[in-house]
């Protein structure tokens, strides 16, 4: 589990074929301190275990379904990464809770520009939608942060805008972001849950 907190930009040093996926190493000098076998590291929101490191960088697998639903699909060295150890247990939860299980992706609209922040535009599919609101808590590509406006529900084709602050930008791979740029996408656990909830009540209806 993680906070959406973002620890470091790393960057992909390697990219090597495994079967039908791939082994990546990231050189992110600060989440490899005290780094052990098999422990779980956030890449862009996609949570990957380690299965080797170095005193600079860590490597692991990808399986190909993540490469489906993820920005890693067609990764290569030198792309830049947002990168987050696993929570500890006595840390404090800074952002929201995060699973880094990647709904889908997500392409950049439009990027405005403002005097103290940035507004970031997102185009989502209509199946991820229904599980994002007004002032809710949205992961992008392993970020935690809060939605500030959402299209509507009728409207023909879905977004999402987040407002970011200059230290986001600093601190993330979001000052990079340009229109038509895909970011992975996780919503909240908590929506889920209450959309499998709800088709469940309906089904339970339509069978009275």
């Amino acid at each position: 589990m993680f906070t959406g907190i973002i620890e470091e930009v790393g960057r992909i040093a390697a990219v090597d074929p495994s079967g039908d996926g791939v082994r990546l190493t990231i050189h992110a000098p600060t989440v490899v301190d005290g780094v052990r076998h098999g422990e779980s590291i956030a890449v862009s929101g996609v949570c990957l275990t380690v299965v080797d490191w170095t005193l600079d960088a860590f490597t692991a697998d990808v399986m190909k379904q993540t490469l489906d639903m993820s920005t890693l699909e067609g990764v290569a060295p030198g792309r830049r990464v947002n990168v987050e150890r696993a929570l500890a247990v006595d840390a404090r939860l800074g952002g929201h809770i995060v699973q880094g299980h990647v709904d889908g992706t997500g392409t950049v609209v439009s990027v405005t520009p403002g005097e103290q922040w940035q507004v970031i535009r997102i185009g989502i599919s209509a199946e991820l939608a229904p599980l994002v609101v007004d002032k809710g808590s949205i992961t992008l590509d392993g970020t935690s942060l809060t939605v500030s406006d959402v299209s509507a529900p009728d409207a023909d084709q879905h977004w999402l805008e987040v407002s970011l602050i200059p230290e986001t930008l600093r601190a993330t791979t979001f000052g990079e972001l340009r229109a038509g740029d895909r970011v992975n996408v996780e919503t909240d656990i908590l929506a889920r849950h209450v959309q499998r909830l709800a088709a469940f009540s309906t089904l339970r209806e339509k069978t009275r």
